[in-house]
């Protein structure tokens, strides 16, 4: 009778959770053999094997033979194996012994449902830490649940998932029952199952949204070199056409920045800077500092400092807010900039300050009311 409720329990379990037959087999050979074993004492060694097609299961002793048997629960003599279990029985086999448990009823069989449901929860867990744990660094879709502590906990289906205070762009503001998309930033395991991380201040999530809105980026023609991003303010991305015949620049901004318009609607109006990426850090340089004017870059490959000179008129646009820009396009090239205007090089007396920006600058550089790059 047994068997048969396994059976319509392993059916429904398959149907309604999806989970590897396999996976469920071994939960319940695991819940039988712990049932069976408290009608053994302590120091047996029971075996239970289950017929994957039945479900029919054996219970097992696994005896040692021994000369002199000092503990009767594990070991058997010889002379005794030879006479009831195996004829060509030798010192030092194991045996698996065929047995009844006794009293193997009520009590035995909650054992097993509560370790059925234990197995379960540890093969749905495992089931969604896998599929989850495929799709790091993909886009993902779903619905805020609530916030908790200011970090917004997400339903993405068959798992929650957080946005962490410090994976937030403070331009938002989301409210349960609100769509989100999210980068997958990672999955880990912990024992209340898997820890989802999703993230809407990563420089990925820019880069997976143009993937959705350019043909041309997720067909591999235009290439994101590089992104450089302050969430909630402003991103610089760089590009690159594997075709001469498509202008990267243009592709990803789009019919009248139709393209480039979805991008920032769902940033909730985080300004976007396409600059066209270029091997020669002159070049590229002159790309991430537009819209400004340069009068000339000087570049220092040893120690990685690309000076640059604009003019006086021009300094603060070029630095951009509280440094803003200038520290992007350092971002971006991977150099440290240095923006001096063209008095201030001559030594004139109402020379502003220039600005040093280093890719892992944390400080913002001087306030100005420029603002740094153009909105593709």
């Amino acid at each position: 009778m047994l068997e048969v409720n396994l059976q319509v329990i392993l059916q429904q379990l398959q149907s309604e959770k999806s989970i590897d037959r396999e996976k469920l087999l071994e939960a319940i050979r695991s819940a039988l053999e712990s049932a069976a074993r408290k009608s053994f004492s302590a120091n047996a060694q029971i075996s239970v094997e289950v017929d994957p097609k039945t479900l029919a299961f054996k219970v097992y002793e696994i005896m040692t033979v021994v000369d002199e048997v000092t503990d009767p629960a594990r070991e058997v003599s010889l002379e005794d194996a030879q006479t009831r279990l195996n004829p060509g029985a030798s010192v030092g086999d194991r045996l698996k012994v065929l047995t009844e448990p006794k009293d193997f009823g009520r009590i035995a069989a909650q054992t097993a449902k509560q370790v059925i449901i234990q197995k379960l929860k540890d093969a749905e867990r495992d089931n969604v830490y896998d599929e989850f744990k495929r799709r790091e660094g993909e886009l993902v879709t779903g619905l805020v649940k609530r916030v908790v502590n200011r970090n917004i906990i997400v339903s993405l289906g068959k798992a929650e998932a957080v946005v962490p205070v410090r994976e937030q762009s403070p331009r938002e503001n989301f409210k349960p029952g609100d769509r989100i998309r999210a980068y997958l930033l990672e999955v880990e395991k912990t024992a209340r199952g898997p820890q989802v991380v999703l993230s809407r201040s990563a420089p990925e999530l820019v880069k997976a949204l143009f993937d959705l809105e350019v043909p041309e980026i997720y067909d591999g023609t235009i290439e994101i070199k590089s992104i450089a991003r302050e969430p909630g303010g402003r991103t610089k991305m760089a590009v690159h056409s594997k075709d001469a015949n498509v202008d990267p620049v243009g592709a990803c901004v789009g019919m009248k920045g139709a393209r480039v318009r979805a991008v920032v609607e769902e940033l909730c109006g985080e300004k976007i800077d396409i600059v066209r990426w270029s091997v020669d850090p002159v070049e590229f340089c002159g790309n991430a500092l537009n819209p400004a004017d340069i009068l000339d870059i000087t570049v220092d490959e040893a120690s990685k400092t690309i000076l640059v000179v604009v003019p006086h008129d021009q300094l603060s646009l070029a630095i951009g807010k509280r440094g803003q820009n200038a520290r992007l396009a350092s971002r971006l090239l991977g150099w440290s900039i240095d923006i001096k205007s063209d008095v201030e090089l001559a030594g004139g007396d109402d020379a502003e300050e220039g600005d040093l920006a280093s890719p892992d600058a944390a400080e913002d550089a001087a306030a100005s009311d420029g603002d740094g790059g153009e909105e593709a």
